[in-house]
């Protein structure tokens, strides 16, 4: 079996800047990439300079390209089925039935979407249909924009895009929306559309939404709010400790529960947060500082320094 001074679980951009904090230093570093990806639907990420507007696929290459230069890194095409620790080393099981292990494993599988069960509404995620202002509200800049659903999202995610889209209208789908919000909605000149949703259909100005009353809507952009998942059980069978959100907990340095696993991009976040921000830029900052600080570590443990505290 194959020891690494790092196994990083994940292709993404916490994965791959990772790898290259880690590469940088000559540690010795697989990094996993299955190919699946939480912004596979995006025709281009946005909000992150000198990258603004680029496609998903383009980034990872550029970045696969960066990882080439350094000798400590191999990249490996594979899915991790499983991990444990045994006897101080991670053990990765692969789904291809070879293993690896590694003195640190750093965690960077992210998170799977589940959209509001809508027909049409999947087809256009990623493209017409989001869940992210910060990433995807200046394209629909002076465009009718939709806010779906009577959550707290209803109120906040209006008053976000009301400076950005010509008009904004929250889609109850027959449910209520709190007074105080409807008031400061109102405040805000965004409208509500009490009737429930029936579905969305692409449209040539961006989706037309159909209700089961009344007239269809037509919107240059929706946005949502998704609930999601682990895409990967290795913090569940790691015995990681979970936030509310289902997210790892982690601390300032990326750590996890258990000493030795880190943890970057969507699938973690600090306690005082109430979920991770979805940002390439702030899943990659992530993965820098995850890795930095498996890297001091590991110097810790091969010259067995006492840290102070």
């Amino acid at each position: 079996m194959d020891t690494y001074d790092a196994v990083v679980v994940g292709g993404g951009p916490a994965g791959l800047q990772a790898a290259l904090t880690l590469g940088r230093m000559h540690r010795s570093t697989l990094l996993l990439d299955s190919g699946e990806y939480r912004n596979a639907p995006v025709e281009h990420l946005q909000n992150f300079l000198t990258h603004d507007g680029r496609a998903p696929a383009d980034f990872r290459a550029a970045a696969r390209a960066d990882l080439a230069a350094y000798s400590s890194v191999t990249v490996r095409e594979a899915r991790a089925g499983s991990a444990t620790e045994e006897d101080g080393l991670f053990r990765v099981a692969l789904e291809d039935g070879t293993s690896i292990s590694g003195r640190a494993l750093l965690l960077a599988t992210g998170v799977r979407d589940t959209l509001p069960d809508k027909p049409g509404l999947a087809e256009l995620f990623g493209t017409v249909a989001a869940h992210c202002p910060f990433c995807h509200g200046h394209e629909l800049a002076g465009t009718h924009v939709a806010v779906l659903g009577n959550g707290p999202h209803a109120a906040r995610l209006p008053l976000l895009l009301a400076p950005i889209a010509d008009r904004v209208t929250v889609l109850a789908d027959g449910g209520p929306i709190d007074p105080a919000a409807g008031d400061l909605l109102a405040r805000a000149g965004v409208t509500v559309r009490p009737d429930p949703v029936t579905g969305f259909r692409r449209s040539d100005g961006g989706a037309t939404v159909s209700f089961a009353s009344g007239p269809d809507e037509e919107v240059g952009g929706v946005f949502v709010a998704t609930t999601f998942a682990q895409s990967a059980p290795l913090a569940e069978q790691l015995g990681l400790e979970l936030l509310p959100s289902g997210c790892v907990r982690v601390d300032e340095l990326g750590r996890t529960s258990r000493p030795g696993v880190y943890a970057a991009g969507d699938l973690a976040h600090l306690a005082a947060l109430p979920m991770p921000m979805p940002s390439v830029l702030t899943s990659a900052a992530a993965g820098l500082v995850a890795a930095s600080s498996a890297v001091q570590a590991l110097v810790v443990e091969d010259w067995g320094l006492v840290v102070a505290g």
